[in-house]
């Protein structure tokens, strides 16, 4: 993989709560410079995200009720109906991690089909939370919903805290239960050396705020390999 096709699988991310209009706009912007996937932001900031990449490739991504889906059925549709008006073209969507826990399976295959709907989705089945057989099952889960992804985590989920070892494990795990589904890896990825551990263990799409750095790196490994 060279790195204009990494950088194609970055969804170049800022859910900081105490980002400004102007942070939000930076972000846009890099991901324009380096040729990201996508930008991922809180639904307050959809309608910004689709104004500035406006006329390129770039996907206008929004995170929904983290870090562990908890929120009504209806909510959360709201969310996602109004983040389409808004511009958005994908939902990261946060699975009910409490009903998985509970096996109140019937309940989260119900909610999630009708978001996914709505626009193109990733389901974050938040891994960090979950038991190996847990995560295989929610996995199994997705690919019931119409979705086009399951990805890991988000913020303040465990997993961050987990080794990147680990981390690829799971999606080893997630990549058996859910074949055909595109794979995120998301939460404290943050150097070159990070994503390409991730797209070896069978990633397809990284969730990271460092995508710049990532690019770089990547460059810079190339730069070293050709002297």
């Amino acid at each position: 993989m060279n790195c204009k096709q990494l950088a194609k699988t970055i969804d170049h991310t800022n859910i900081n709560h105490k980002a400004t209009a102007k942070d939000i706009k930076k972000t846009c912007a890099e991901a324009k410079k380096y040729g990201l996937r996508g930008v991922d932001v809180n639904p307050q900031w959809v309608e910004l995200v689709s104004q500035e990449l406006r006329g390129t490739d770039i996907k206008t991504v929004v995170l929904i009720d983290p870090p562990m889906g908890l929120s009504p059925h209806f909510r959360r549709m709201d969310i996602c109906r109004q983040a389409k008006k808004d511009g958005a073209d994908e939902l990261d969507v946060v699975i009910n991690v409490i009903d998985v826990k509970y096996e109140r399976y019937d309940e989260v295959l119900g909610d999630l089909k009708e978001i996914c709907k709505i626009l193109p989705t990733k389901i974050i089945i938040g891994s960090g939370y979950l038991t190996d057989e847990e995560i295989k099952k929610a996995s199994e889960i997705v690919k019931k919903t119409g979705a086009f992804c399951v990805k890991t985590a988000t913020e303040k989920d465990p997993l961050d805290r987990i080794e990147l070892k680990e981390k690829a494990r799971h999606l080893g795990i997630m990549k058996k239960a859910a074949p055909g589904l595109a794979i995120k890896a998301s939460a404290k990825i943050q150097t070159y050396k990070d994503a390409l551990m991730m797209i070896e263990a069978g990633a397809d799409i990284i969730g990271t705020s460092t995508g710049v750095e990532i690019v770089k790196g990547c460059r810079a490994s190339l730069k070293r390999k050709t002297k």
